[in-house]
């Protein structure tokens, strides 16, 4: 527990100051929800799959370096938090058209922080959405997730179950209709 004890304390410092895009919520609190979905529905008790969706997004969103999560933890979670990192030189709509083409291409294990990852974001599509984003952004984005999802179902059947009853409440709630999707 040691190990990820000090990954949640060093995503707690890398993403200090940083908010949700709803701008009330502190970042910190995602990296936790997407653990917290892992260990309570795929029941997942790898410390270091734990530890790498806690920094999932270090690399990402900090001043971190792949480099640096290595020396500091492993290769393992180093390895993980690197497949699920956008290059952010790349424009948005680049680098989330490579999150559906490359997503049947990570590992099992980066599988499983994704699929989490997405149950937290759609949630907040509904729930906290980001400021200023209309309806229809937060529709293409359910609707964007749920075809990052598409290319890895078969990983975990309880995470997808969770996923696709986010994407139905959202759905129901920002369309005001029942979801027709599946």
């Amino acid at each position: 527990m040691k190990l990820l004890a000090d990954a949640i304390l060093f995503a707690a410092v890398c993403h200090n100051g940083q908010y949700r895009k709803d701008g009330k919520t502190p970042y910190i609190n995602h990296p936790l929800e997407v653990m917290h979905h892992l260990v309570h529905l795929a029941e997942v008790t790898d410390e270091e799959l734990l530890s790498a969706a806690v920094l999932h997004d270090v690399v990402e969103d900090t001043h971190v370096t792949a480099i640096q999560l290595e020396q500091r933890y492993s290769k393992r979670i180093s390895t993980i938090v690197v497949e699920l990192t956008d290059d952010k030189h790349q424009g948005k709509s680049e680098r989330k058209l490579l999150q559906v083409e490359n997503a049947h291409q990570l590992s099992p294990e980066a599988r499983l922080i994704r699929i989490s990852d997405k149950i937290c974001n759609v949630h907040d599509m509904h729930l906290a959405p980001p400021m200023n984003w209309a309806v229809t952004e937060r529709l293409n984005y359910v609707t964007w997730a749920l075809s990052v999802v598409d290319q890895i179902r078969g990983t975990d059947a309880r995470l997808e179950k969770a996923f696709d009853d986010e994407v139905r409440a959202a759905w129901q709630v920002l369309s005001h209709k029942p979801a027709q999707f599946m």
